[in-house]
């Protein structure tokens, strides 16, 4: 029989919440999660007490953009460095040096979207076509042609993406409004950037051309 006052272990509160145990440790420590300690110092947790915190979490949690694309921006570096691009032909092509322009060059679409979210519409728009084209002049550089320098900015936007994603999902927040927000905003921003890519590589290719 399951008693409703009864101890979890952090990995069963984890389980009870449906969130990774790493995420239920980061809400104990911040005090957001009602957590107890034995005297050897691990964490307990009742189990009333989280089900009320989580049925109150779900009614009252205020989303900041902004912390939470901070988080995001920290999960990057991880997926970027797990051989997927390695595995991209448009990343075959380029030497070292090259290479890592690309990974450098990731940080503007994700520090693009911060200052996206912070943005009024005009900052905004500028910010879209400066992101937009600095893909373009890099592809251009490397000698990428326009659809491998649109294939490497969706990869990033994928990333970009699915780490967003991955945090509101750690971060126990139901979908629905918020996510719709978020989203909405990734796909505005990042639909700006990619329509600022097409037309600089454009207009980069008829100048060389017309200076030939």
């Amino acid at each position: 029989m399951m008693l409703m006052n009864e101890w979890l272990s952090l990995s069963a509160a984890a389980e009870l919440l449906g969130v990774h145990p790493n995420t239920v440790r980061l809400w104990s420590d911040k005090g957001l999660l009602p957590v107890h300690r034995t005297q050897g110092g691990h964490r307990r947790y009742k189990r009333d007490e989280v089900l009320l915190w989580a049925q109150t979490a779900r009614e009252t949690h205020t989303v900041h953009p902004e912390d939470m694309m901070q988080s995001a921006i920290r999960n990057v570096r991880m997926q970027i460095t797990e051989g997927r691009l390695e595995a991209e032909s448009w990343y075959q092509k380029l030497d070292s040096d090259a290479r890592a322009q690309y990974r450098l060059g990731a940080r503007s679409l994700f520090q693009g979207l911060m200052n996206y979210l912070a943005s009024t519409n005009e900052d905004a728009a500028s910010e879209a076509f400066a992101v937009g084209y600095e893909y373009a002049s890099r592809a251009r550089r490397y000698n990428l042609s326009y659809v491998d320098a649109t294939r490497a900015f969706m990869f990033f936007r994928s990333v970009l993406i699915e780490s967003v994603m991955k945090v509101y999902s750690e971060a126990n927040i139901p979908s629905g409004k918020a996510w719709e927000e978020m989203l909405g905003k990734m796909h505005t921003y990042t639909d700006q950037i990619l329509i600022s890519l097409l037309d600089t590589y454009k207009a980069l290719e008829t100048n060389t051309n017309g200076k030939g």
